[in-house]
């Protein structure tokens, strides 16, 4: 496998549900509740908490935490059933097999005279694939809504008294008939218990009743009207019952007791709910397993139920007076669920003496209102990815408040969970704006209850200076820093905290393509705003200008902070052009998919095969999709790195248009393979389409998205099978068949400027620091191949690194390729040989250090996979994440994460913190496939820097690598660097950090007044502490310029790197240092002075000339310089026009 190609075989692969993701750390509310902590089992990190009232005796906290196996998403409710007057309801929508959403069940609930619904949870366990009855026991107002089924006695009971208890209900009923008295075993249950006789009535429903018997014999139906039979059936009927009639269902011996019946016969029933103990509650559900008993949590290991799920559950303090109600999330990507015997230590947490599991999984779902609103909002994030419908729940009461203003719910009109974002996971920050901007707030009034309240606010801002509100509750904002936002109207208040960001510098929609499938859709896109430190805030839509073409589309604010756009024609395609505050981006929106063949694979015979790794074959058959198809035959039992089978066409492919996507037919084996589809886009550079895991047999069509961004045309470079897991080692055969792309009317965008970031600085800048580092990283270089290229270019970074003479080297991973015993020795031997004594280094682990194994090998080499050490003031934190993750480089490792975080905080003798992991929070490229695989630790990692410098004052900083570019930003004021590759092909192009090299970091200790002076104004992105000089190999460099420019003018001036066959232009990322002649001015021209011959900006790349003369002008990249003469001269006397 080529140098080139190296790179394209993939990583393990990233979790493949839906990430939907509350906000890592969710603005605070105004009248925040607060609740005790609780954990799952005791070593997890709790990492966002939210919390408000809901009425008088309810509040609810809504909190995320990260065990050491998962993320939980977890919503409690902590409720007072003494005194405060709530009240649990049985909840269901008046009939036993009817199932709704909690919410609508909610909505429509009747809590009497006086009283709201505030709150709900779905309760039972129910007969999901037939009926949808509850298969526990059910109370409504102390009478029966239905019997349980047989063993299903569990139950959380409220009342009487009001007082919450866990506990047994049992049915007991007596049918009599003529031939004397006989079971009455069910009534309105989800199945007649064998051999027995169910009642049903109109409160069952329309589910029809043959499924309570399922296929028993013989079974009879009695229908029972004023106590006198009118019909008997041989079967069980469907539909509705009549409000006056009882219908009685028999099974074998219960069938036979009914047959006997003739119309006319009299018929009584009796029954009645019974308890293990004490009176019969007022509302009751059912659940099943007990997690809390007489305050200790059960232990449920072993049994069936005790896998990781989505929970709901109910407790009770001893004395029954508090009602504790937990759900939590599971099966997505940032709430895995929890163990029945981790739900129990939850609840016993939270406070439960005693507690019950009810229904979970897709069924949980709590729903509460905010303060000043009636409406119930879902708090937690259901599995299904939307609400289950349920046949009953538990509905929470309380008494109506007087109307009578007592304060104000303030918040941003945009959610912060659905705001236009930058951030790795789902949620953005309303609660920041721009100077200049606004923010549209409400304020719902409330009462003593928190119910809704009738009263207009009056707005005002603590520090005007910072902005100013108006009577709408627009506030626009003025100079940077934080202010609190209040709503008053006579002694009710409420309040907001707002923080306005430094200067807006860029804005970016939400996506650069709106593509609407057909005439009717409708597309969504936000506007984001960023300022120069990448903070960055959601747009109003009002402080937004589009221009757009209003006879094809139709845009308009969507009420939550951003746009909607619908077509007017049904087809076409155009631009909108979006200024906020001068500043301007462009995005697209398309109408219709046109389908368009790639590949019949015809010419199947003519493709070939190769492998990384692995062997097989590729050929032509006539048992295609439609006609001929490739088959690809492969094994990849011969390594236990990453294998790879690739199928290479007779010539890339290209492809028209600006594809959406790409769908293919693939006859699977059913082993496992990921499939990959290979492109090259416009730059040259690798866009890898991942499709799902070949589990399947047979035809499937597959679909590849394209990455948005991705630069067309593109092409078909090759398609392959990869095994990345090294346990898995098997042979198998696919067929592909019918390659087609979707394509969408084509638009082209202008292309988007490049943000220079300023942690990318000149040697001189960065040789001016305190001390130096330098990072290098991503070489792959295997010990059976010691001569290789890509092991020259190892060494070589090595050497230019050591001439540097840094204080010591960091390696940020994948100095080798297959991670094996022989090749991390060889590792050591090329450091060894190269840097000897002279220079210290420190190797951190990357995924090719374990190539899809385990982290031993590199222990056993190299010593601990991630460590902490000081130097010079600054804290070193280098991770592990050869899996692609932080987790999975060991929990301890995150917690000591936070541990030295708050460590060095309060430690006077470090003055920064730099973390070190291999691959990064983000990835710049539009393929975002060499990142952190796990978006929330992303997400956790980049808030607790964030938070670091802004609580502190000191330095705090991120390096990566991986991507396979070089790159630099700053998040919340955070720099960020990626350092890109020393040895393998880059992953980019040339003119986005697509070079070999190796990186050199300056640091400055930070003073105390520094610190200081960065607490009191975080939005500067101070401390100014690190610069980095990214150090391409250059093998020549070229500087063009004007020979002559007459005074007044100005003309271009460009540099470029040679690197092998690479032509690079010296531009940001790559590091340069322009200087001159003393009469030649470094800066914008206004700046230069009377003795300057001519000027030239950096920036902007242009030379100006301003009086005659001859300047020199002179580039130095990594150490290397090329020089040039320009003249200045009138026009006529030599100089060029």
């Amino acid at each position: 496998m080529s140098p080139a190609v190296a790179d394209s075989t993939p990583d393990p692969r990233p979790r493949d549900v839906s990430e939907v993701l509350r906000p890592l750390a969710p603005p605070p509310a105004s009248s925040v509740a607060t609740s005790p902590r609780a954990v799952a089992d005791g070593d997890g990190i709790e990492t966002a908490r939210s919390a408000r009232p809901i009425a008088p005796g309810i509040s609810l906290t809504s909190y995320d935490r990260l065990e050491s196996d998962k993320w939980l998403r977890v919503d409690a409710l902590s409720v007072d059933l003494g005194g405060s007057g709530v009240q649990a309801d049985y909840l269901s929508s008046g009939k036993v097999a009817d199932r709704r959403a909690v919410s609508e069940l909610a909505a429509r609930h009747d809590p009497g005279p006086g009283r709201r619904t505030v709150a709900a949870i779905n309760a039972d366990f129910f007969d999901i694939n037939q009926t949808g009855a509850p298969q526990g026991p059910g109370i409504k107002d102390g009478k029966v809504t239905h019997s349980p089924a047989a063993g299903a006695n569990r139950a959380v009971g409220i009342g009487p008294g009001n007082a919450g208890r866990v506990l047994q209900l049992y049915f007991d009923g007596t049918l009599t008939l003529p031939s004397g008295t006989h079971p009455l075993t069910a009534y309105n249950a989800a199945n007649v218990p064998a051999g027995g006789v169910g009642a049903y009535t109109a409160a069952w429903g329309t589910a029809d009743r043959a499924l309570t018997v399922d296929a028993a014999t013989p079974v009879a139906e009695v229908l029972v009207r004023d106590g006198k039979v009118t019909e008997v059936a041989s079967r069980p009927g469907s539909g509705p019952i009549a409000p006056d009639t009882t219908v009685l269902v028999g099974r074998e011996a219960g069938a036979g007791v009914l047959a006997a019946l003739r119309p006319g016969d009299p018929v009584a029933l009796e029954y009645r709910p019974r308890t293990d103990n004490g009176p019969v509650p007022r509302t009751a559900v059912g659940g099943r397993e007990l997690l809390v008993v007489d305050g200790t949590p059960q232990n449920h290991d072993g049994e069936g139920n005790n896998t990781a799920a989505p929970r709901t559950a109910v407790g009770f303090s001893k004395d029954g007076r508090a009602m504790q109600v937990i759900t939590v999330d599971g099966r997505q990507a940032d709430s895995g669920g929890v163990t029945l015997t981790e739900l129990g230590l939850m609840m016993k947490q939270a406070g439960a003496h005693s507690a019950l599991n009810l229904d979970g999984g897709g069924s949980s779902t709590l729903v509460a209102r905010e303060p000043g609103n009636d409406a119930l909002q879902v708090e937690n994030s259901p599995s299904d990815g939307s609400e289950r419908t349920v046949p009953n729940g538990l509905a929470l009461t309380a008494p109506d408040g007087s109307g009578r203003l007592r304060g104000f719910w303030v918040e941003s009109r945009t959610p912060a969970g659905n705001a236009p974002t930058a951030d790795p996971v789902k949620g953005g920050h309303p609660e920041r704006v721009f100077p200049g901007l606004t923010r549209r707030l409400t304020a719902a009034g409330y009462d003593e209850t928190y119910g809704p309240a009738a009263g207009t606010p009056h707005w005002r801002t603590v520090r005007t200076s910072v902005g100013r509100v108006d009577d709408h509750g627009v506030f626009r904002a003025g100079h940077s820093g934080t202010t609190e936002v209040r709503a008053e109207r006579a002694d009710a208040h409420g309040s907001t905290r707002l923080t306005v960001l430094d200067d807006l510098a860029r804005i970016e929609p939400t996506t650069r393509r709106v593509g609407l499938a057909e005439a009717n859709a409708t597309g969504t896109f936000g506007i984001l705003g960023f300022d120069a430190q990448g903070n960055s805030a959601p747009v109003e839509p009002a402080d937004a200008e589009l221009a757009y073409d209003h006879t094809l589309f139709d845009i308009r604010d969507d009420g939550r902070g951003s746009f909607t756009v619908r077509s007017l024609t049904g087809s076409g395609a155009g631009q909108i052009t979006v200024t906020v505050d001068g500043v301007t981006t462009v995005l697209a929106v398309s109408v219709g998919l046109a389908e368009h063949a790639v590949s019949g694979f015809d010419d199947a015979a003519a493709w070939t095969f190769s492998q990384a790794r692995a062997s097989g074959s590729v050929a032509a058959t006539p048992e295609g999709q439609s006609g001929t198809g490739l088959e690809l035959t492969y094994d990849f039992t011969q390594s236990t790195a990453t294998r790879a089978a690739y199928a290479n066409p007779p010539t890339t492919i290209p492809v028209p248009g600006q594809p959406q996507s790409f769908t293919l037919w693939i006859k699977g084996d059913g082993k496992g393979a990921w499939p990959t589809l290979h492109l090259k886009d416009a730059a040259g550079s690798d866009q890898l389409l991942r499709g799902p895991y070949v589990t399947w047999t047979g035809w499937r069509q597959v679909t590849f998205a394209v990455p948005p961004g991705a630069a067309t045309p593109l092409s078909v470079f090759r398609f392959y099978l990869a095994e990345t897991v090294a346990a898995k080692q098997y042979t198998g055969k696919i067929v592909i068949d019918g390659l087609s792309a979707q394509v969408p009317p084509t638009v082209d965008l202008p292309a988007q400027p490049r943000t220079a970031d300023p942690l990318i600085d000149p040697a001189a800048e960065t040789e001016a620091r305190d001390w130096q580092f330098a990072v290098m990283s991503d070489a792959q270089f295997v010990a059976r191949d010691p001569d290789s290229a890509i092991v020259a270019q190892a060494r070589r970074t090595l050497r230019e690194i050591k001439a540097a003479r840094p204080d010591f080297l960091v390696v940020n991973g994948d100095l080798v390729d297959e991670g094996s015993p022989a090749d991390l020795a060889f590792a050591r031997r090329v450091l060894t040989e190269e840097l000897g004594d002279e220079l210290p280094w420190y190797y951190v682990p990357g995924n090719h250090e374990v190539m899809g194994g385990k982290i031993d090998n590199f222990i056993a080499e190299f010593g601990p996979a991630h460590r902490v050490f000081d130097h010079r003031g600054t804290r070193f934190l280098t991770l592990d994440t050869s899996s692609l993750s932080l987790r999975g480089g060991g929990f301890a490792q995150i917690k000591e994460v936070r541990a030295q975080l708050d460590a060095a905080a309060k430690d006077p003798g470090v003055s920064s913190v730099m973390l070190v992991e291999h691959v990064p929070p983000r990835d710049p490229t539009v393929q975002k496939g060499s990142q952190l695989s796990d978006r929330k630790e992303a997400a956790l990692i980049e808030q607790w820097l964030a938070e670091f410098r802004r609580t502190t004052g000191k330095g705090a900083g991120l390096i990566g690598s991986h991507v396979g570019v070089f790159h630099a930003d700053h998040v919340d004021g955070v720099p960020y660097l990626i350092n890109g590759n020393s040895g393998k092909a880059p992953a980019g192009p040339v003119n986005e950090g697509g070079f070999t090299g190796w990186s050199l970091v300056g640091v400055d200790t930070v003073s105390r007044s520094e610190q200081q002076t960065a607490r009191l104004r975080p939005w500067e992105g101070l401390p100014d502490w690190v610069s980095v000089q990214t150090r391409a190999h250059v093998d020549g460099l070229t500087l063009d310029a004007p020979a002559a420019l007459p005074p007044g003018r100005s003309g271009a001036v460009g540099a470029t790197v040679t690197q092998g066959a690479r032509r690079i232009p010296v531009a940001f990322p790559l590091s340069a240092d322009w200087t001159g002649s003393p009469n030649l001015f470094i800066g914008a021209p206004e700046d230069a002075r009377h003795r300057h011959v001519a000027s030239f900006d950096p920036r902007t790349g242009r030379l100006t000339a301003l009086r005659p003369g001859t300047v020199t002008l002179a580039v130095t990249v990594a150490g290397v310089t090329s020089r040039t003469e320009v003249r200045v001269a009138e026009e006529g006397v030599g100089a060029a026009a």
